[in-house]
């Protein structure tokens, strides 16, 4: 039975139940229905064996309300309009808007507060977007369910079905193969009942349950879903049937626990470290910068707060204010762009910078690197020789219970054993009686009557090998020689059925689980997980993007290991999966341990949702930027821990809305493009914020400098604010990039300090250029004097500063060769559009009226120089920093 454990309900309970407990509780912790007998708990919910009264049944629904998941209200959209002020530049670019005003510069105070509002209309609509999408996808876990009620008191019981909105605690409710269960319930009786967990645990096999009134010393400290007393919403029944009393409805259900808002609380993902690292970075340096040029003006020039517009221009020249709008449009960009050709929602757009940063890859292989259902491998005898006629035996056995048994459908393993045999159905056995699979036998059994064998019934048994073969005619070493053998071919990653049958003497009375024993045992039949036929290249291209991929999974080691081996997932160069990681292990590390394990290792098996969100966080904390896959109620708490949460469009209710980001289907290769996606924004804003910001920086440190070099300020503040205008125009292109194939090669990471080294090397290099022109303009205009100099002074900065940010927006696009950077289409469109500004703007009327004048001929020369070798030495650079990364 699988060993997991998640999470318990939060929320009403009748008086009588235990206290509700906080969600996924440690193993072991007990829950409503748990502990007690079956009469105990009837009577702590004041029922019966025979159901509730309608009028009590009623009178329960008004006191605790609908059996309904609590409604995750989605935010309205005026509240995520002032809640995207909350981002850091954003509220900078607000406080300065706002100072701007203060100091009568509403030039520039209106193109501030007019691109805070379109960034954060732009977030917002794209955010409501998702949620709108997202609510679309929610599917109601189940309908109508069968309750047994009365009339009255004295009145029999009657079945019925009823919505299930409509079940209280204490109703007794049956269930039959393809049931949803609709509550949380404690079984009562039950005949062959297996319930499929796998949207609780991950689990894909089916587990049995049945009554259990003393306590099992072999189930203490396992978690609430190794309970087999104990089925939970969420889950569905797939083979047997069974009675049982509804122990916890609504918000007190363990699925509706990860409604509680806690669980939804999620520290600082990438995206949020990367933007405020680098904001509170260049947050100093515009906080130090008014009172600097202000100090430096009154100390060298004797002047005063008169400079201050002049001040506030500078710092706005610093900021790269079109940050929010370039974010949000280049994200929201990438988000449509997966909406519309891959069917992937993304629901938080900062999610979707996240994918591209990924760098480890945490899910479960059930259903993503698996197909869910296995395959046979072999079918060897005792001696561990291929027989295919133990093959044939539990194919018999398989068919022949599945008929006499009215079974629906038969189990995963069966199933896998009829497609491996050759035409079980045309067999000349005739079935005459069946056992169905029984979770304390653990063992089905078919009574066959074989051709020319009359007065003859053969009985053929499969099922658990310890089951099995404790119903066997061994002696005490034959039988561990067997039970070593399949406990190699289980380590080897290998499930285990196995066959026993005998004859006996025909007769017209029923079969009972008596007459299995004293059987001969026949072999073993081994099965294996297949991979889904898109994981191995899916893996491949993953891992050559540089994400690595770490399975975690509550199944067998061996079995994770084999599935890992057959999809080529390595970890060392000499192959193989390195060693799992087993729960245990994991539960004796500390969190700086784990976390050196977590980044060697490639499997961890036997893992509870605590396991997983503890290892996804040890990932993180060693530096990684880490995505988890996950689609059960059992994957919340890791979905939460990962800088983004990932599921499919056919997730249970709660992990959809959990998750960062929405897949079509569960599939790797809708990852990989979602990352690609990732990274193709990721890369526009990194090209953004190196040029922009060294640019910028070059830009201030040259005003600065001529600005107590010369007599008057060397940019009047109308003249700031148009060049910034101009600049921010041209800057949208960004968002419109394609970036080179380079770009997407690694992981896309905004890092601060490799932000500063770049914008400090490249910012220098453009503070010579300009400081060159300095020269060049003293040089060319040493015969003009008065207002005269002084306008075809500002016309001359002006005219370089819009030149050299178009050689920078050109040369230092994302990309290494040559033609990668020739591919930028939109960025040299805008840049020439730049140039062309910058050289006309001051020979228009608009020159004049904004203090500049036509320059002499030399200038256009001289400077013509200037830029030439700036885009030499602008070249030579960001080769040296592409060989130094």
């Amino acid at each position: 039975m699988p060993e997991s454990s998640a999470a318990a309900g939060s929320g009403r309970t009748i008086p009588g139940t235990p206290a509700p407990v906080t969600p996924f509780p440690a193993v072991g912790t007990s829950v409503p229905g748990s502990v007690g007998t079956s009469l105990q708990i009837l009577r702590s919910l004041e029922s019966g064996p025979r159901g509730l009264v309608e009028a009590h049944a009623e009178e329960r629904l008004a006191r605790f309300g609908e059996n309904v998941l609590p409604a995750w209200r989605p935010v309205p959209w005026p509240r995520r309009f002032v809640r995207s002020l909350r981002d850091p530049f954003t509220s900078v670019l607000l406080c300065l808007g706002l100072v701007s005003a203060v100091v009568s510069a509403w030039g520039t105070a209106c193109v501030i507060l007019a691109l805070v509002a379109v960034s954060c209309l732009l977030r917002s609509t794209e955010e409501h977007r998702a949620d709108r999408s997202t609510a679309a996808l929610r599917e109601l876990v189940a309908t109508t369910a069968t309750v047994v009620r009365r009339t009255s008191a004295d009145a029999p019981s009657r079945e019925r079905e009823v919505p299930v909105a409509d079940l209280v605690p204490g109703d007794v409710i049956r269930l039959g193969p393809g049931d949803l269960v609709p509550a949380d319930v404690r079984v009562l009786r039950a005949g062959g009942l297996t319930v499929h967990q796998s949207a609780l645990t991950g689990e894909s096999a089916p587990v049995a349950k049945h009554p259990l009134d003393a306590p099992d010393p072999a189930l203490a400290g396992a978690g609430p879903f190794a309970q087999p007393q104990l089925c939970f919403q969420g889950s569905s029944v797939t083979s047997g049937s069974g009675t049982a009393v509804i122990t916890a409805t609504g918000g007190a259900t363990r699925f509706a626990a990860a409604h509680d808002g806690r669980a939804r609380q999620r520290g600082a993902s990438a995206f949020d470290r990367s933007v405020q690292g680098i904001s509170w970075t260049l947050i100093r340096f515009m906080l130090l910068t008014p009172p600097l040029v202000l100090m430096a003006n009154a100390a060298l020039r004797g002047r005063g707060l008169e400079t201050l517009p002049f001040a506030v221009a500078v710092a706005v020249g610093l900021t790269p204010e079109m940050l929010p709008v370039i974010v949000t449009t280049a994200l929201a960009r990438g988000a449509a762009r997966l909406a519309r050709t891959s069917g992937v929602i993304v629901k938080r757009l900062p999610a979707l910078h996240d994918l591209g940063a990924v760098d480890v890859l945490c899910l479960d292989k059930t259903g993503t690197l698996t197909e869910d259902r296995p395959v046979v491998e072999a079918a060897v005898d005792g001696s561990d020789l291929p027989d295919p006629g133990v093959l044939r035996w539990a194919a018999l056995s398989a068919l022949w219970t599945l008929q006499l048994a009215e079974l629906p459908a038969p189990d995963a393993l069966d199933e896998a054993v009829l497609d491996a045999a050759e035409h079980p159905e045309d067999s000349a056995y005739e079935g005459v009686a069946a056992l169905p699979f029984d979770p304390v036998r653990r063992v089905a059994t078919a009574v066959l009557r074989r051709p020319g064998r009359l007065g003859v019934h053969t009985l053929v048994t499969k099922g658990a090998v310890e089951a099995v073969l404790e119903r066997c005619a061994l002696d005490g070493d034959e039988r561990e020689r067997l039970l070593a053998l399949a406990a190699r071919k289980a380590e080897s990653g290998l499930r285990l059925l196995a066959v026993a049958r005998a004859d006996r003497p025909a007769r017209h009375g029923g079969y009972t689980p008596a007459d299995e024993r004293g059987l001969t045992f026949v072999g073993l039949v081994a099965l294996r997980d297949v991979p889904a036929p898109s994981a191995a290249d899916a893996l491949d291209v993953l891992a050559r993007r540089g994400v690595t991929v770490k399975v975690l999974t509550g199944d067998h080691p061996g079995t994770a290991a084999r599935v890992c081996e057959d999809l080529g997932l390595r970890t060392d160069p000499a192959g193989g999966c390195g060693e799992v990681v087993t729960a245990e292990l994991v539960d004796t590390l500390s969190d700086a341990e784990l976390a050196r394990v977590a980044d060697r290792a490639t499997v961890f098996a036997r893992c509870t949702p605590e396991h997983k969100a503890r290892i996804v966080s040890a990932l993180r904390a060693a530096g990684h930027t880490t995505g988890f896959l996950g689609d059960g109620v059992n994957d919340l708490p890791a979905l939460h821990a990962a800088d983004v949460g990932i599921c499919p469009r056919n997730a249970v209710d709660v992990a959809r809305e959990a998750a960062d980001v929405v897949l079509a289907e569960k599939d790797l290769t809708a990852i990989d493009r979602a990352v690609l996606a990732g990274r193709h924004s990721s890369g526009n804003i990194a090209t953004y914020l190196r040029i922009t910001l060294s640019s910028n920086l070059g830009n201030v440190i040259a005003m600065l400098t001529a600005g107590l070099m010369l007599p008057f300020l060397p940019m009047l503040p109308a003249q700031v604010l148009v060049q910034n205008l101009c600049f921010d125009a041209a800057q949208l292109a960004f968002a419109f990039d394609r970036p080179g194939a380079s770009a997407l090669r690694r992981p896309a990471v905004l890092r601060s300090r490799d932000f500063l080294r770049f914008i400090t090397g490249f910012g220098l290099l453009n503070a010579a250029a300009d400081l060159a022109t300095f020269g060049v303009l003293a040089l060319a205009l040493h015969n003009a004097a008065g207002t005269d100099g002084e306008a075809a002074f500002h016309a001359g900065w002006f005219t370089e500063n819009l030149l050299t940010q178009a050689l920078v927006m050109v040369l230092l696009r994302t990309g290494r060769s040559a033609a990668e950077r020739r591919a930028g289409g939109p960025l040299r469109a805008a840049a020439g559009g730049l140039a062309v500004v910058g050289v006309l703007l001051p020979l228009t009327p608009l020159g004049p009226l904004l203090g500049m004048s036509a320059l002499p001929l030399l200038y256009y020369l001289l400077l013509g120089s200037v830029l030439g070798l700036y885009a030499v030495g602008l070249t030579a650079a960001r080769r040296r920093y592409e060989r130094r990364r």
